[in-house]
């Protein structure tokens, strides 16, 4: 498991779908954006903290809401989650 990966636990959801997040941290998971191809993910920094209630409605296991919306608060919770990483040190833009 990578580091960014490892660096989701106990951190808040940084997704938070409206009427969906959970805002339990103990459920927080790197959540990857679609689009890696069959069976495969995109690379972790493409990937956003998000709590499992979040998840499941970014991956379409529960269609609670909109796929256009869940898909721009998943782009959001990756931004978010970029820029925890940068102010931290944990990715550089060098």
């Amino acid at each position: 498991m990578s580091n960014l990966r490892k660096s989701a636990r106990d951190k808040p959801c940084f997704v938070r779908i409206e009427g969906v997040c959970n805002g339990n941290s103990e459920t927080v998971v790197l959540a990857h954006l679609n689009g890696g191809g069959m069976g495969m993910k995109k690379h972790d920094l493409h990937g956003a903290f998000c709590c499992s209630s979040c998840h499941d409605e970014v991956d379409r296991r529960t269609m609670i809401t909109d796929k256009d919306y869940a898909e721009l608060a998943l782009r959001q919770g990756v931004e978010r989650t970029q820029n925890y990483w940068l102010s931290i040190g944990m990715v550089t833009t060098k």
